[in-house]
């Protein structure tokens, strides 16, 4: 057989392939999200004490998410506070928030400064950013997390383990967390601030993430 019509074949394969797990895909129920864990998330995590900051109506219907959590976490030992953010989007929204860092902060006013990422102790990734507006100036870390796993920095990877969790557990849920803080006194001191914060977060945030039920689960 000539290497065209092999081509040709296996090209065929692969679309009867993708066919049939989409419709074995589309037959699995719904997902209905129970974000109560999340919710619950302890405002003491290690020495840093939160308090909740609720969104405006007009900002959480832009982010368009199942659940927001936001709050302000402030240190015995810290002048500057942290902020953090997490957006959740269960797998029947399309796991993946509407409104990443790349349009929020330019639609906000900020001015991305530098971008890079970094490797926080334990193998945690993260996207960091510097930004400002005006006279502030603030030091940014976010990544994308799902109920497989963490530290993804950008949309293909996210898509990946959506792929990943459909085929294997039949959920594709995904989630953006943001910690930031004022740069000062200096950018090496505000870096030791958030990824402190972040090895505090990450494993609370593991074992509190939002459980996915089909629809008519009690």
């Amino acid at each position: 057989m000539k290497r065209e019509g092999i081509a040709n074949l296996a090209l065929i394969g692969f679309t009867l392939l993708v066919g049939v797990a989409v419709w074995w895909l589309q037959l699995r129920p719904a997902l209905r999200v129970d974000a109560s864990l999340l919710g619950a998330l302890p405002m003491q995590l290690g020495d840093w004490r939160g308090e909740s900051v609720p969104l405006e109506d007009t900002v959480e219907r832009i982010l368009s998410a199942d659940f927001n959590l936001q709050r302000a976490y402030t240190h015995p030992d810290h002048l500057e506070a942290i902020w953090l953010y997490v957006g959740y989007y269960g797998t029947e929204r399309g796991g993946r928030p509407e409104h990443t860092p790349h349009q929020c902060y330019p639609s906000a006013g900020w001015r991305i400064e530098s971008e890079t990422t970094r490797e926080i102790d334990g193998g945690q990734r993260a996207n960091e950013w510097i930004v400002t507006q005006g006279g502030a100036r603030q030091l940014v870390m976010f990544w994308y997390q799902s109920f497989r796993r963490d530290g993804m920095l950008d949309n293909l990877e996210l898509s990946l383990d959506h792929l990943a969790g459909r085929l294997s557990e039949g959920r594709a849920d995904g989630s953006l967390v943001r910690i930031s803080t004022p740069l000062s006194p200096d950018p090496d001191t505000a870096r030791r601030r958030l990824e402190e914060f972040a090895r505090a977060l990450g494993p609370l945030l593991a074992d509190r993430w939002p459980n996915e039920f089909p629809s008519g689960h009690p």
